[in-house]
């Protein structure tokens, strides 16, 4: 007890005396800065806690003091004072850095002028210290041991100029590159030195490799190594040291040392201190049996399980520990877990949305203020609103702790990219002479969501027109408005007949809320079309089959009243490049009878596209497609461009032959298409590499149709999102043709 009093004296009597020095609580009258060469005294003062008018206090002397140390332009600070008035002036006494006025570079070869100055960062006119220094021949060293250059010796020579200058060189003897002859492993009994230098990156010189040591690469291996060890029931496992030995001149051997430790299997699981879920339920996200050789990496995956579990019901606080009871090669775990308070959401902040209206956004939000946090669905509104397309890939996701209940602000901050493309051209041929093409789109017009297009080709022949508009949230409701008027000409030139249309068409939408992700919609569509033969002697060549484009090139103009249903679900993690999920549409259109019109027909398309993880970064994607037409009351076909061509690209489309080859002459009435393809992000999901297999057949009549007899192709291709929207290019083996075929298509067709 009297220890501890005298210890409490000794203290208070110190900072009595150096209260007493400093004045401290006295106020300050004036704050004088002496020693600065370079830099201006205002910018010393603002850089200190303390100001004019506020008392002094030894706290805010030594935070100033640090605050300029932290400038990096001073070696030395001292701060004074002297008794003025009733109070005090504090002297600010510095000694600056010497500035560099040039840097010279001797013996660099491995690493270019470009990357140096990258990669130290020193320019003429910034501060020289002695932490600089260090700085720059640590990063150096790091530099040269990663590219192999294990015993490259830096110098750094400083030259004292007037004016408180210096010029500094860099010296470098880089020395020989550290190629390595053979890596040894000592302690290795469970695996042959072959497996271990196969999860390796580094590995011996040899006829296709050059066995460089590179220091980055190799700290990766260590990693690797150990991870391996541990899938293999080795938890205990020490990697290192390891050691360069020199063999010659130019060669080395790597030794590394490896303590393996116990082989454990695993024992049992227990569950401890869960309330919010049963233990069952916890238990049923591991796979392990009694017995099994414990695996860390499969243990490691199981368990981010649970912790998806507790952070899916808001509990982002739970800390789960993981007690390792050991006996013998027997592993029993006990998952001690800490649920902690349950946190709720207060407000949702959107940043970065310069163009987009921000109800845009809100509207793909799956969690709202009030409710508790919960991982899945606010993971799906970062997917929801990446799929709109107006934002880059990085969508930023954080919250921040508000009070002591737990509960938080969702932060979401976003970066707008261009959501309007723009084309035009101008070209002559002897046919048509001058002809042209512009179209705009907008997606995001005014910042709304609402999407517009217009197209406009023309010269000679041809005036092709387009106009639309879609509205998903009319009114701000869940309600889709969409319409478009055209006008265009289409040369079916392997039907030798070609087709004006003119008319337009309205639909309207609304999601169904009780089934997820699932949308309903209704357009009615008026039209007038018609036919032109370009080549009569063709046709006539099969008038049975062209009998009725026969009839309508006699006919005119021909009028269609149709309206159609349409019903979607889309589960897709990523409109762009999916790699989970499911998209399925039902489509029916029904032409004519209480309608009116000159055709009528029942028309009937269902698909159903599945996308999954194949291995690692490989997804699978399969699509299945059933289409099918018929003529009803006063028609006795249905029009020849209503009915299924397939072949080339597009919805109806198999890879490996030409556009529309595929079925009778004159179209099918029914067809059948199957696509399975295997994509790779090359570049995220900018650059896609794609692999596929295609199948599928078109036919009149259902008897007609036999699974052995469908037309295949397969080959490969690439998918790049540009400004002007998805651009893609394959390049198939039509198995039945034996032929290849180059296809160039814009847009998803998958």
């Amino acid at each position: 007890m009297l220890k501890l009093l005298k210890h409490n004296l000794l203290i208070i009597a110190l900072l009595a005396l150096f209260g007493c020095l400093w004045g401290a609580g006295e106020t300050i009258y004036e704050i004088r800065v002496e020693g600065t060469q370079n830099i201006a005294d205002e910018l010393v003062t603002s850089a200190m806690s303390l100001r004019v008018g506020d008392p002094v206090s030894p706290e805010n002397v030594s935070r100033s003091i640090k605050n300029l140390y932290r400038m990096g332009v001073f070696s030395d600070i001292q701060i004074e004072s002297e008794p003025y008035r009733t109070g005090v002036n504090l002297i600010v006494k510095v000694s600056e850095n010497p500035v560099v006025s040039s840097v010279i570079y001797q013996g660099f070869k491995v690493i270019k002028k470009d990357k140096l100055e990258e990669l130290i960062n020193l320019r003429i006119g910034s501060y020289w210290s002695g932490s600089l220094k260090t700085q720059v021949v640590t990063k150096l060293k790091s530099e040269y041991s990663s590219k192999g250059f294990a015993y490259a010796e830096i110098e750094v020579i400083e030259q004292s100029l007037p004016e408180n200058q210096v010029a500094i060189t860099l010296r470098v003897e880089e020395g020989n590159r550290i190629t390595l002859k053979e890596i040894t492993f000592i302690g290795n009994e469970n695996f042959e030195d072959k497996q271990l230098i196969r999860r390796m990156k580094t590995k011996p010189s040899s006829f296709l490799r050059s066995g460089r040591f590179e220091q980055e690469k190799f700290d990766a291996d260590l990693v690797a190594l150990a991870s391996f060890y541990k899938k293999n029931g080795f938890i205990d496992v020490a990697i290192g040291p390891y050691e360069l030995q020199q063999i010659s001149d130019r060669h080395h051997e790597l030794v590394i040392t490896i303590t393996e430790g116990v082989k454990y299997s695993f024992g049992d699981i227990t569950v401890t201190g869960n309330e919010h879920f049963t233990a069952e339920s916890i238990l049923e996200k591991f796979s392990f049996k009694t017995g099994d050789t414990f695996d860390q990496e499969k243990f490691d995956k199981q368990m981010a399980g649970v912790y998806s579990m507790y952070f899916d019901e808001g509990y982002i606080y739970a800390d789960i520990r993981n007690e390792f009871e050991k006996i013998d090669d027997m592993l029993n775990v006990n998952m001690v877990i800490v649920e902690n308070t349950r946190a709720q959401i207060r407000q949702i902040h959107i940043t970065g949305n310069r163009r987009t209206k921000e109800k845009v956004l809100r509207r793909q939000l799956e969690i709202a203020p009030g409710d508790f946090y919960r991982q899945s669905q606010v993971i799906r509104s970062q997917q929801n609103i990446y799929n709109l397309g107006f934002f880059e890939p990085d969508i930023r996701l954080d919250y921040e702790r508000i009070n002591s209940n737990g509960d938080i602000d969702l932060q979401i901050d976003v970066t707008d990219k261009p959501s309007g493309v723009a084309n035009g051209g101008v070209g002559y041929n002897s046919q048509d002479k001058f002809v042209g093409q512009l179209s705009l789109s907008q997606n995001n017009l005014f910042g709304n969501n609402w999407s517009t297009g217009f197209s406009w080709d023309f010269g000679g022949s041809t005036q092709n027109f387009e106009l639309s508009f879609t509205n998903p949230n009319l009114y701000d409701s869940n309600v889709l408005l969409g319409t478009n008027l055209y006008y265009t000409k289409k040369n079916w030139s392997s039907f030798y007949y070609e087709i004006y249309t003119r008319g337009a068409a309205v639909r309207l939408g609304q999601s169904i809320p009780w089934i997820d992700r699932t949308r309903a919609s209704i357009g009615y569509s008026f039209y007038s079309k018609k036919y032109n033969i370009t080549n009569m002697s063709s046709v006539f060549a099969d008038s049975l089959a062209n009998a009725t484009l026969i009839e309508l090139d006699q006919l005119g103009w021909r009028y269609t009243s149709a309206v159609n249903f349409t019903l979607s679900r889309d589960t897709r993690d990523n409109v762009f490049f999916p790699t989970k999920g499911s998209q399925i549409t039902l489509y029916s259109e029904v032409a004519g009878g209480p309608l009116m019109g000159d055709f009528d027909y029942f028309k009937q398309i269902a698909q159903a596209n599945w996308y999954a993880e194949a291995w690692k970064k490989l997804t699978l994607r399969t699509k299945w497609r059933f289409s099918y037409i018929t003529p009803y009351g006063t028609s006795d076909d249905a029009p020849p461009d209503e009915k299924f061509y397939l072949g080339g690209t597009g919805a109806d489309g198999i890879r490996g032959y030409p556009d529309r080859s595929i079925g009778p002459v004159g179209g099918g009435t029914r067809a059948i298409i199957s696509s399975t393809e295997l994509g790779y992000p090359i570049a995220g999901d900018q650059i896609i590499g794609v692999v596929f297999f295609d199948a599928g057949d078109s036919y009149n009549r259902l008897r007609d149709f036999n699974f052995m007899e469908l037309k295949k192709g397969l080959g490969a291709g690439i998918r790049i999102r540009s400004p002007f929207g998805l651009i893609g290019f394959d390049y198939a083996y039509g198995v039945n043709s034996r032929t290849w075929e180059p296809h160039l298509q814009f847009g998803t067709t998958f």
